[in-house]
């Protein structure tokens, strides 16, 4: 896979980066052992990493995450600066059980728990500065629905999309309609839909229809490996060959929490 950069988002997304560092520099430090203690919503304020308590890292990745916005340095760089100070707290490799000596394993599993490694700092990378864009783009979006009231869910649509976000592809909703408070991207781990607006004379020009998830949206259960479940906001829009689903704890609009907060 090939590094994300600044420059890689700016274009993808053709705004300016101050809206995303504004957006994740506006965020709190919480010290989290498990990603379920800070659920959904609770992302638009608070900065996180799990698996974090007691090794003092927190600030560190955001800090890091923060110059890499700044700098537009990639994840090489971006990885290769922060590695050296995550090592140096022992926060890499396998969590071990301090008392026992044990690798420690996640709840209800045999998996063992993974502190810092290149992987994980990879999706700490890619995920933050993909929601502190979508975000900042967002922000940018709402400034003009009174010339592009439409909004428009774009899917990637190559081997690596998600089937159910696939079939949102090209979907048109007004820019307040209750499809955004469940499908604004992104809508999981490594999810590269995006959202764009559209006028009122190329929605007029090119016929496109309009549609509403209001009364269409409900929620799921799904179960947990640990025997547990979660709830999840699905989609099913009148005509939609599959439902749309996105990952666990993805079913909100971390952007849109964020402004009603700083509103």
């Amino acid at each position: 896979m090939a590094d994300i950069s600044k420059q890689d988002l700016v274009a993808a997304f053709n705004m300016p980066p101050e809206a995303a560092v504004a957006f994740l520099a506006s965020k709190g430090l919480v010290v989290t052992e498990s990603w379920r203690e800070l659920w959904k919503a609770a992302h638009a304020r608070a900065f996180t990493v799990a698996r974090s308590a007691g090794y003092d890292v927190v600030a560190d990745i955001k800090d890091a995450l923060l110059y890499s916005l700044n700098n537009g340095t990639s994840y090489k760089d971006f990885a290769k600066n922060l590695t050296p100070i995550l090592q140096s707290k022992g926060w890499w490799g396998k969590a071990i059980d301090k008392n026992t000596g044990e690798i420690k394993t996640y709840e209800g599993t045999d998996t063992p728990v993974q502190l810092g490694s290149p992987r994980r700092l990879r999706l700490i990378y890619e995920q933050n500065l993909q929601t502190a864009f979508m975000a900042g783009r967002q922000r940018e979006m709402l400034k003009a629905t009174g010339s592009h009231p439409y909004w428009q869910y774009v899917a990637v649509m190559d081997a690596r999309t998600r089937p159910s976000h696939g079939v949102m592809n090209g979907r048109v909703f007004s820019y307040d309609d209750d499809v955004w408070s469940v499908a604004y991207p992104p809508n999981g781990w490594r999810c590269r839909c995006r959202v764009r607006p559209i006028s009122k004379f190329r929605f007029a020009d090119e016929g496109m229809k309009l549609e509403t998830a209001k009364g269409y949206i409900s929620d799921i259960q799904i179960k947990r490996k640990d025997g547990g479940f979660d709830t999840l906001k699905t989609i099913n829009l009148p005509n939609m060959p599959k439902t749309f689903k996105p990952d666990v704890g993805w079913d909100y609009n971390p952007a849109g929490d964020y402004y009603k907060q700083v509103a």
